[in-house]
């Protein structure tokens, strides 16, 4: 029985032009010593900035593993409810109509690609950002839609989700930081939900 794998990673802490900040690069680097061991058959990773740079210095500890940039792993929000939550009104303001339909177009492909049962064992690394880990989760959780919603992960939090054809979605880790030290920790996440 084949199984996935799949590692997912948010990016490091960015600074404000959007590349790592310092502890972003320290972040990254340590998630790549953690996942040191595992035998990656790919690192897939956003095209922005913060995603690519976090991808490249986890493979950096990864070696002959191949990288690959991939739109699915960009950062885009995956489905707006008709209805939102008050603390959630006005977030998706700034997205036009289009933006949202191609975010959900995404989404759904994310799903077909990395949430298949494959047809041979398989461990692959997907380099983020916290919407497409949180829609991935929910999904493998078989939660509605709006659930995605406040599904949060930290900088370089370490998210394992197991996929086989004989049993529904396993998430086994979620929003792990134990490779980094205190300071490194939930950046990233909203304050008021930091420990």
């Amino acid at each position: 029985m084949a199984a996935r794998t799949l590692y997912l990673v948010r990016h490091g802490h960015a600074a404000a032009d959007g590349n790592l900040s310092d502890d972003g690069r320290r972040q990254a680097e340590l998630t790549g010593l953690r996942l040191a061991g595992v035998p990656f058959a790919a690192v897939h990773h956003g095209s922005l900035p913060r995603a690519t740079q976090t991808a490249h210095l986890i493979a950096a500890q990864l070696p002959g593993v191949p990288v690959a940039s991939s739109e699915l792993a960009d950062d885009y929000v995956p489905y707006v409810p008709e209805s939102l939550p008050p603390v959630w009104s006005g977030f998706f303001d700034g997205y036009s109509a289009p933006e949202l339909a191609d975010g959900a177009r995404r989404a759904r492909a994310l799903v077909e690609r990395f949430a298949a049962p494959p047809t041979q064992d398989v461990h692959e690394l997907v380099v983020t950002h916290a919407f497409a880990v949180a829609w991935l989760l929910r999904h493998a959780l078989d939660a509605p839609e709006h659930r995605w919603l406040g599904l949060n992960q930290a900088n370089c939090g370490v998210t394992v989700i197991r996929y086989d054809e004989q049993r529904p979605p396993a998430p086994l880790v979620f929003n792990d930081l134990s490779h980094l030290p205190e300071p490194l920790r939930w950046t990233g996440f909203p304050p008021h939900l930091r420990p």
